[in-house]
């Protein structure tokens, strides 16, 4: 593989749990194209290994490196899109991306429009706003979660 690109570097990654240590220094390089098994008996860190990769736990120690960005530098904004999109059927692509700024008191109605209307425009979802997800398909829906 060493004409491959590397895409995920994970240098002495560790993750403790209080007293526990359930990762203890894994390295480990995933190359563009590379399919990979995480193999192991109930408990020995695989669940615990991804969520770290994904941010869903915080790393007690080491580095992870994605595409060149490290995203265990605390500066690195990161943020994952679920499977299931979990846009409200009844309320339009627009009404969904309003609605937690409006509902959390951090925009009002008029801001989190203006807002909204950006976002969509820039994952090429603008003529779609006043659509309902249930005319949408899967990759559009996702590209308004993203937005959300």
């Amino acid at each position: 593989m060493a004409d491959k690109t590397v895409k995920v570097h994970v240098s002495n990654l560790k993750k403790s749990f209080g007293k526990l240590e359930v990762l203890k220094d894994i390295s480990m390089d995933i190359h563009e194209g590379e399919v990979v098994v995480l193999l192991g008996p109930s408990g020995s860190g695989k669940s615990t290994f991804l969520r770290c990769l994904n941010q869903l736990e915080i790393a007690t120690e080491g580095e992870i490196i994605v595409d060149g960005n490290n995203i265990t530098d605390k500066h690195t904004d990161i943020g994952m899109v679920f499977q299931h999109f979990n846009l409200f059927p009844h309320k339009t692509v627009l009404e969904n991306i309003m609605l937690a700024p409006v509902e959390l008191k951090k925009m009002t109605k008029e801001q989190a429009k203006e807002k909204g209307l950006q976002l969509l425009k820039r994952v090429g979802m603008f003529d779609k706003a006043d659509v309902y997800p249930n005319m949408l398909s899967g990759g559009q829906k996702q590209r308004v979660a993203i937005a959300r």
